[in-house]
């Protein structure tokens, strides 16, 4: 896999964990630095850690599906694109921890539950790297520094415009992931 593939499937799968900071920076009247990193970490790491966690399962079953498994990547991807679609319509308002002086609140249960919702994605796109043979190291690395720095620009976004670029970012990740789909579904047919 390519690395400009490789950074659309990250760009891809950290629009989740862009929304919902987005969705956090709302509640900054003063944009707090510290918190945007602490978030951009929090969901960084688990976009990280998914996607490992996705391969080791899938490279136990390799042998069983490795003559599909182009056609596994293409389902899983196209699967979790049309999902993020579906969500950019829904308009759901996330619900954001913010106190009645505007100043977001870190709680940390509240980050590891929404950095694994949001991270749940990476998790079958790890599988399908096993069923690639991609290097799963750099590939993790890349998704979670990509998503540090997504989520991180995140709060500040929210922080200065608002949630306007919500949904826009879910669609924007959707299609990404299914052209990625796709495109691995072509280069095995071809």
């Amino acid at each position: 896999m390519s690395f400009f593939n490789l950074i659309s499937i990250g760009v891809g799968l950290s629009m989740d964990a862009f929304a919902v900071s987005v969705c956090k920076g709302l509640c900054q009247k003063k944009m707090n630095w510290k918190n945007s990193i602490i978030i951009g970490l929090f969901f960084g790491f688990f976009q990280a850690a998914m996607p490992i966690i996705g391969y080791f399962i899938g490279s136990h079953f390799y042998s069983l599906v490795s003559g599909i498994s182009n056609w596994i990547a293409f389902i899983l991807l196209t699967i979790i694109g049309v999902q993020m679609l579906r969500e950019s319509k829904e308009s759901v308002q996330e619900e954001v921890c913010c106190d009645i002086s505007g100043i977001m609140e870190i709680d940390i249960r509240d980050m590891i539950m929404l950095s694994v919702a949001t991270s749940i994605d990476a998790l079958a796109v790890g599988f399908s790297f096993a069923l690639l043979n991609i290097n799963i190291i750099k590939a993790a690395s890349v998704i979670g520094i990509l998503t540090f720095l997504i989520s991180s620009a995140g709060v500040y976004i929210g922080h200065k415009f608002g949630s306007r670029y919500k949904n826009t970012s879910e669609k924007l990740g959707g299609i990404i992931l299914i052209i990625i789909g796709i495109k691995i579904l072509l280069e095995g047919l071809l």
